[in-house]
């Protein structure tokens, strides 16, 4: 026997996570139902539908409605679903997704007290949380990644979860043993954010000959100077939030804390050294000046980059004096 119940909730706004709590459900129900009739409930909703999708089939068998999104569905849906948990039919499987806020709370209450199981789809958004999904990801297919390819998976796809998803299946699909950075560089490493990271890192650490390097590089092969400046100014208040919390706190408890992973809070740790406050506030301030001028404020937006670049190395260097 299946051991879904009748009543199933999906919460949280995380889309993906969401998805694959559906398919979990029907996967599990059809192996009991392999006819299962599946009716999805969209925002074309009219009044006393939910009474037709859930009536009993004159052929008999099972069916499961899947309510697509109860925080957008009209009033109607509304009444008519707190009616019908007044009273659940047997044959059916309600299924509710709800990807967040107030709208549909007594739905969601009526929910919770006939004992639906709950699947939390919490949003995925920081690089702590990207980074256990990847290493989830990995472990549920059953191979192994080391930390090093989970930052350079991150830090090349970490835009968007399902890409970052895929990122991991064709991985996955197309590499044996340990997958490693090297692994993640042969198939990644080309990307925008992957590029974007190199020049980062190489200014930050006070390496203004090869920043400028992979800068020019990344120009060549049409890369935007946007998101190189945005991963600038993304690698600065790392170290700028690294360096102002507790030094004897462990990268766990500090990653915690920041909603960092514990790989970013070493990396900034690294790169923190050797820089002074007033360096730091010199290389923030000529990024922001960057940023508007590759936003359409300046003539040349690539010798904007550079010369953040040439800033920054020498902030750094001035802190090593």
């Amino acid at each position: 026997m299946s051991d879904i119940p009748p009543l199933v909730l999906v919460r949280g706004p995380e889309e993906l996570l969401a998805d694959r709590a559906v398919a979990a459900v029907l996967a599990d129900l059809k192996v009991e139902a392999p006819d299962l009739d599946v009716v999805r409930v969209g925002p074309d909703y009219h009044s006393g539908q939910l009474v037709m999708d859930t009536s009993p089939s004159l052929f008999g068998g099972s069916t499961c409605v899947v309510i697509e999104a109860l925080h957008e569905a009209s009033e109607d849906l509304h009444a008519d679903l707190l009616d019908y948990l007044a009273a659940p039919a047997e044959h059916v499987t309600l299924v509710v997704r709800h990807a967040g806020g107030p709208r549909g709370k007594k739905v969601l209450d009526a929910l919770v007290a006939g004992k639906a199981r709950i699947f939390e789809c919490p949003a995925v958004k920081s690089d702590r949380d990207k980074s256990d999904f990847v290493t989830n990801e990995f472990r549920r297919a059953g191979r192994k990644v080391t930390p090093e390819a989970v930052r350079a998976l991150v830090e090349a796809v970490g835009k968007d979860l399902r890409e970052l998803a895929a990122s991991c299946a064709q991985l996955v699909v197309d590499t044996e043993g340990v997958v490693d950075d090297r692994v993640v560089e042969t198939y990644h490493g080309g990307k925008v954010e992957a590029t974007g990271f190199r020049v980062a890192d190489a200014a930050v650490a006070g390496q203004a000959g090869e920043a400028l390097r992979l800068l020019r590089h990344a120009i060549a092969t049409g890369v935007d100077p946007v998101p190189i400046v945005a991963v600038l100014a993304g690698q600065l208040r790392q170290v700028v939030r690294v360096g102002s919390a507790s030094r004897g706190a462990s990268s766990a408890v500090l990653a915690s804390s920041l909603g960092m992973a514990p790989w970013q809070v070493d990396k900034a740790r690294r790169l923190a050294s050797g820089w002074t406050p007033e360096g730091l506030a010199t290389s923030i301030q000529a990024v922001a000046a960057a940023d508007a001028e590759v936003k359409g404020g300046g003539r040349d937006p690539v010798y904007a980059v550079e010369r953040a670049i040439l800033t920054i190395a020498e902030a750094r260097a001035a802190g090593r004096r």
